[in-house]
């Protein structure tokens, strides 16, 4: 499980510092080199897909790491 954990955090994607809940659409705007807003917008009209929009986005933030390196789902595994 470590390796797996360790590959997510070795391809460079960490959530972004503009952030306005957790930080997702910022780091997709930093890594897509885009504007974040755009990136917000994208984000608000998946929300329109019930299942698909939140479920997506639940996912990536349990899996993408903090700007430390931290991701969520490994701490609460209590593995880091």
């Amino acid at each position: 499980m470590a390796s797996v954990f360790d590959s997510i955090r070795s391809s460079g994607f960490r959530r972004g510092p503009e952030r306005l809940l957790a930080g997702i659409c910022g780091g997709l705007a930093a890594k897509l080199r885009i504007n974040v807003w755009i990136v917000r917008i994208l984000t608000l009209l998946l929300f329109a897909l019930p299942v698909l929009g939140w479920g997506v986005y639940l996912v990536i933030w349990v899996l993408t790491p903090n700007q430390s390196g931290s991701i969520p789902l490994e701490r609460w595994l209590g593995r880091r």
